[in-house]
């Protein structure tokens, strides 16, 4: 997080601008209270599509039957 009063933020707002581009957080005070922040808004992910993936996914015949290896357990 990189801090700077306002009166000096005015003076460099490029290179403020560039260090929130770089991921930093940029606070922005006036009178030690602090007023602003610059960050760097990340793309939102796009939204799950409902069915997007039928007919992309299968599941043999057998899928519910018990299998071999656990048989003795099933017993």
């Amino acid at each position: 997080m990189y801090q700077i009063e306002l009166d000096k933020a005015k003076a460099d707002v490029a290179t403020l601008i560039q260090t929130a581009l770089d991921g930093e957080e940029v606070i922005i005070t006036q009178n030690d209270e602090p007023v602003l922040k610059l960050v760097r808004i990340v793309a939102s992910k796009p939204r799950r599509r409902s069915g997007s993936a039928k007919g992309l996914i299968s599941m043999s015949e057998d899928f519910d039957e018990p299998l071999e290896d656990f048989r003795e357990y099933m017993e």
